[in-house]
């Protein structure tokens, strides 16, 4: 692994001036995909997407500012999607956004051929990014998961890693992240490992745009440099969580504390139970979607219910 980390380090410049020279100042201010960002839910009726809640969704987020919206991701149920309605959602969202705001598809899979084809999709259908998860299930190796990337970077669609061991049992280490910092079309990671000291040893290793994959962590994360978060809790209070990111990303981090710490019981709630649950019942008892989760996910506990309706209550976004 040093053998590969030496090379990383030895060839970060060269990678630097390709990505400067094909993306100009977005790559050297680390604006390509920035800000306040969304992962979206997927709503169902009666076993089926609700097509019309989804266009709802959207249209709230573009209204409250949302820098970027990414469906069929973790939040948005991909692994119980069929790769047809996976196919139709990323589709639908990129024509409904219409370029008013950035789309970073869910893209990912635990086998490569399978990624490759979504992100290629994610391509022809004109997102603006592929978001795309280390293989769960498979514990690749660090070897085997620079090989899988590099696969899904030759589509030539801008990647966001996913890292999420919670949910792959497995993680990038931030040498294996490093490396792939310095392959054409990998300009960002979305972290959701939960540490702190990862997202510091990526910025000291490489100049990746790192994102935020934790809503708790976000403030921490945009401190020792993250660029934005891709947030649960923003498909509830799309507007507040852009202004903690704004705040931050402009300096003004009174402001930030601020609404972090005004936002942070509303943060945990959103993982009182496996996501998306918590959020997706949010939005139900706000009106904006029907209570509805497809097998092995099931509807929130009785007494976490009560907990979420309390709660929701005393940020005023239920009557």
């Amino acid at each position: 692994m040093s053998g590969y980390l030496s090379a990383a380090v030895t060839k970060r410049v060269m990678y630097q001036h390709i990505m400067e020279k094909k993306l100009g100042s977005k790559y050297k201010e680390g604006k390509m995909f920035y800000g306040s960002m969304t992962a979206l839910v997927t709503p169902f009726c009666e076993g089926k997407v609700d097509w019309e809640s989804l266009d709802r969704l959207i249209e709230f987020q573009i209204e409250k500012g949302t820098d970027a919206i990414i469906p069929c991701g973790t939040t948005g149920e991909s692994a119980t999607l069929s790769h047809e309605e996976h196919d139709q959602v990323v589709e639908f969202v990129v024509k409904k956004a219409g370029g008013r705001r950035k789309v970073i598809a869910g893209a990912g899979s635990n086998n490569t051929i399978e990624a490759l084809r979504l992100t290629r999709h994610a391509l022809d259908v004109g997102a603006d990014g592929a978001l795309v998860i280390t293989p769960y299930y498979n514990k690749p190796t660090p070897a085997g998961m620079i090989k899988h990337f590099e696969q899904l970077a030759t589509v030539g669609i801008p990647l966001v890693l996913y890292n999420v061991p919670g949910r792959t049992g497995i993680s990038l280490a931030p040498e294996t992240v490093a490396i792939l910092s310095e392959v054409e079309n990998i300009v960002a990671i979305k972290e959701a490992s939960g540490s702190l000291e990862q997202v510091n040893q990526i910025l000291n290793l490489c100049r990746i745009t790192v994102l935020s994959g934790d809503d708790m962590l976000t403030l921490p994360m945009l401190a020792v440099g993250a660029r934005g978060v891709i947030s649960v809790a923003a498909n509830v209070v799309p507007a507040e969580v852009k202004r903690m990111v704004s705040s931050a990303l402009s300096g003004d981090w009174e402001a930030a504390r601020r609404e972090h710490f005004r936002l942070y019981n509303l943060f945990k709630a959103m993982f009182l139970e496996t996501n998306p649950i918590p959020v997706k019942t949010s939005l139900a008892m706000m009106g904006m979607i029907r209570e509805e989760f497809r097998l092995p996910l099931c509807e929130i506990s009785s007494a976490n219910r009560q907990r979420l309706e309390k709660l929701l209550a005393s940020y005023s976004l239920i009557g």
